[in-house]
């Protein structure tokens, strides 16, 4: 039996040009910094994701790109070093059909959220697939004291529970996971959660402590379905100020 899964096959050159830009993306929308990873489940093998090796966000390429089971096992024998937290991703996948690309940050403005009983919420229509609601992963709840990082399959397991049928998951004392059906609404999410984070932040200063009327969920789950199409022209802006730094 082989040490290795078998691939799924090759992936067009645009796809992979694609995943690595979004890599530079997240990092020039201050969501990842040297730390961060974003992925996609292989186009013609649902039970296989493509994901960077080890590497800082910002300096991602398409040569970068490594292929892995749903156990995070790389698909190619002498694959680069994956990182530590790739079961993140693996787990997801694996839990959720619908979800086709995840993101794993530590954005700032989103980390006390998982600190505090102060709930997320969705600041404005960009923001709109918060207003389903934000649920924070503990690991301290299934593991005990730990170094916080998901590093192998049972607490990518554990952090996929905690998402549920939910687009985004707080991490306590860590990050964030946003999800979405493409590779694109991924990080239209991985955005936009941090910038509805901030106005969040503001907004409680400005009514001092008191309400906020944020998104409704109703008005939540309309305000969602543009943001699948339209609200991609967002996507364009960003893929192409990537596409004129590298030429990919």
């Amino acid at each position: 039996m082989s040490a290795h899964p078998t691939s799924g096959g090759a992936v067009e050159a645009g796809v992979l040009a694609d995943l690595a830009a979004a890599s530079r993306i997240l990092a020039a929308r201050a969501v990842v910094d040297g730390f961060g990873h974003v992925s996609m489940r292989h186009p013609y093998a649902p039970d296989r994701y493509l994901m960077a090796r080890a590497i800082a966000p910002a300096l991602v390429t398409p040569d970068d790109i490594v292929e892995y089971d749903l156990d995070s096992t790389p698909c190619a024998a002498g694959a680069p070093k994956g990182f530590l937290e790739r079961f993140i991703h693996g787990e997801i996948l694996r839990a959720r059909p619908d979800i086709h690309s995840v993101v794993h940050s530590h954005s700032p403005s989103v980390i006390p959220f998982g600190l505090t009983d102060v709930k997320m919420g969705a600041m404005f229509h960009n923001a709109a697939f918060l207003a389903q609601g934000v649920p924070v992963f503990d690991i301290s709840e299934r593991f005990g004291e730990t170094d916080m990082l998901v590093c192998d399959c049972a607490k990518g397991v554990a952090l996929a529970d905690s998402l549920g049928d939910k687009d985004i998951a707080l991490m306590r004392a860590h990050g964030s996971v946003a999800c979405g059906p493409s590779l694109q609404v991924a990080v239209f999410r991985a955005v936009y959660t941090e910038v509805s984070a901030r106005i969040q932040h503001w907004s409680h200063a400005l009514a001092g402590g008191g309400p906020i009327t944020a998104l409704s969920p109703a008005e939540g789950a309309l305000a969602d379905v543009p943001n699948q199409t339209a609200g991609l022209r967002a996507w364009d802006l960003w893929r192409s100020e990537i596409r004129e730094q590298t030429g990919w």
